[in-house]
């Protein structure tokens, strides 16, 4: 279940945002201003931000700007949702590394086409990326006789860490791992933190080039 991240400091507006989302089969956490939601995004890391631009502590513009300056936030979709239509704060949305803009009173039609749209081109850059490092990992020298023979080293991880790596390495998303392992996403997302930690890697597309230069392939059923 992907998880998007609502940040809205008008408590009606918030709720009804919420209420449809999870109507439609997201999970969804909220935060009441710039400041809640960068602890709300340190916690449950989001696959989706949906944040208005006025609000107290720190307003939408600086928590996107936040953001998009940190390694882990610099790629996640965000839409803005906002009282202020003029084509000046549009502008400056998208500026600052917004991926769309919608404008108070909203269609909940639209916001959801515009979240599908988003999540829809999130899974086609991750499958690319895949591809790529696939690719490119193809062109380099194969290992020896005797390197494959001996096989990569075993993982430094725990068995059910070691079943979300092989899941991961093969491109599949938090979702699709959550529901072929029968855990929930926040399981897969702990899961892969201590991945990283454990292999000193960062993220997924490092995770894939790993597996792929050491040989690592998944069992065979």
């Amino acid at each position: 279940m992907e998880r998007i991240l609502v940040v809205d400091d008008e408590a009606d507006c918030q709720k009804v945002l919420a209420m449809y989302l999870e109507s439609q089969g997201y999970r969804v956490e909220c935060a009441n201003s710039g400041i809640e939601a960068l602890s709300v995004f340190e916690n449950v890391r989001p696959d989706l931000i949906i944040s208005d631009v006025m609000m107290p502590e720190m307003d939408g513009f600086e928590l996107c700007r936040h953001l998009r300056t940190s390694r882990l936030g610099q790629f996640v979709p965000f839409i803005f949702l906002s009282g202020q239509g003029e084509i000046e704060s549009k502008v400056a949305g998208h500026e600052i590394g917004a991926d769309d803009y919608l404008v108070k009173p909203f269609q909940s039609e639209e916001i959801l086409a515009k979240v599908k749209a988003q999540l829809e081109r999130t899974h086609r850059i991750n499958a690319e990326i895949v591809r790529l490092l696939q690719t490119a990992t193809a062109r380099t020298p194969q290992p020896t006789v005797a390197a494959v023979l001996a096989g990569p080293p075993p993982l430094p991880l725990t068995p059910a860490e070691e079943r979300v790596f092989w899941e991961a390495i093969q491109g599949y998303t938090n979702k699709q791992i959550s529901q072929q392992l029968f855990i929930s996403p926040r399981t897969v997302q702990a899961h892969l933190s201590s991945i990283f930690s454990k292999l000193q890697l960062e993220n997924r597309a490092q995770l894939v080039r790993f597996a792929l230069q050491r040989g690592y392939k998944p069992p065979q059923n």
